[in-house]
């Protein structure tokens, strides 16, 4: 038996990717909570799964709420941080066009290729409720600055209808259904930021889009 701490003692070596216990509480949770349901979890098959004593596992985290507001927080953080970053840029620095494709693309970046499918967590009634307030807020923030990069776009294409910005935040996150789903590729990222500007009548310059939206992802992601 090995040791993953004081007083944590270790059923097996650790086989999950993760620099501390609770990266891999973090990681066997994601597995569980997307292939069996979050219901269907408890945090005994999570700490079996790390290779923990579940007591241990409370020495984490106290309730697998807390491992669940975690795992959605950890979902929306780095596209917030960098759309942030995008939306503080000075006037000068990158077409509209470009600062939301940008967005859309390093968000749907970081939905398609982490580890787990944790963005159809997003579906459940739990997730929804006070209990993950932050989470809610965090993820209406980005859902705004989606918002305000898709307003400042002088013309919309006739396909458009509503805000540009909200259109391309819905685009992103089918990408979590399409990933549930199989289909998702290296590629669909892309081609969601792509639709986006595309419906919103900038199909034309999408060449110089695409190429200013890498430019800002290198620098600021």
């Amino acid at each position: 038996m090995t040791s993953a701490g004081p007083g944590r003692p270790r059923s097996q070596q650790p086989s999950r990717p993760g620099a501390t216990a609770r990266d891999e509480i973090l990681d066997a949770a994601a597995e569980l909570f997307t292939t069996h349901g979050f219901a269907n979890t408890s945090t005994r098959s999570i700490a079996d799964a790390v290779g923990i004593r579940q007591s241990s596992l409370y020495h984490h985290f106290k309730t697998k709420d807390d491992i669940l507001e975690d795992l959605l927080e950890g979902t929306v953080l780095g596209g917030l941080v960098f759309a942030r970053a995008v939306a503080a840029l000075p006037g000068g620095e990158g077409t509209p066009g470009s600062r939301l494709h940008a967005v859309a693309l390093y968000d749907g970046t970081q939905l398609c290729s982490s580890r787990w499918n944790l963005g159809i967590l997003y579906h459940l009634p739990e997730a929804r409720g006070g209990r993950f307030a932050r989470f809610l807020a965090e993820r209406q923030e980005l859902r705004s600055l989606y918002g305000d990069l898709g307003g400042a776009l002088s013309a919309a294409g006739p396909a458009a209808t509503g805000n540009p910005g909200d259109l391309a935040f819905r685009l992103v996150e089918s990408l979590v259904n399409l990933r549930a789903d199989g289909m998702a590729t290296p590629e669909s990222p892309l081609q969601a930021a792509d639709a986006g500007l595309i419906l919103c009548g900038l199909g034309t310059e999408l060449p110089a889009i695409r190429e200013q939206s890498t430019a800002l992802i290198a620098r600021l992601g």
